[in-house]
């Protein structure tokens, strides 16, 4: 299905989700681009039980019209099921994510190879991504700030 994605880490891939409906005074349409920060897929072998009822783990981008009766990547029951439901499931369906409402699903991963710092608490441990709007302004929002007031803080009082 066209609406499961990979990172590239050599291509540099992002994905950008649209409203061709709204454009910009450059005729492009608005939308939000995500961008991946560090991820990673699981270490899990197809054919394992953990990938089979948590198939979401196998991609890290997912796009799935909207549907109230789909709440979770994993299907309602993980634990019940044989595998194959949520995520892998409803995006098997090929159903049209063109104009029309979605839910975008991004999955995060992480391997740890411990360090010395991490017992007995892990300190820190990256994940995430930026939503970044991309067209919706006509141009630079910034560069109508009003200049700061000199208020005599930095030696001189004028």
């Amino acid at each position: 299905s066209e609406a499961q994605r990979v990172i590239d880490p050599f291509k540099a891939r992002y994905w950008k989700v649209v409203n061709p409906s709204v454009e910009n005074t450059a005729g492009e349409p608005v939308g939000y681009k995500l961008v991946p920060h560090q991820n990673v897929l699981p270490f899990a072998q197809p054919d394992a039980s953990v990938i089979k009822r948590a198939g979401f783990m196998t991609r890290h981008l997912w796009v799935t019209p909207h549907d109230r009766d789909e709440m979770h990547a994993a299907g309602d029951y993980p634990n019940q099921h044989q595998g194959g439901a949520g995520l892998p499931e409803w995006t098997g369906q090929d159903r049209p994510v063109e104009n029309t409402d979605v839910v975008v699903w991004y999955t995060f991963g992480s391997h740890h190879a411990a360090r010395l710092e991490d017992w007995p608490v892990m300190p820190v441990q990256y994940a995430g991504f930026a939503l970044q709007p991309v067209g919706f302004f006509d141009r630079n929002p910034a560069l109508d700030v009003p200049p700061p007031e000199a208020n005599g803080h930095c030696g001189y009082s004028g």
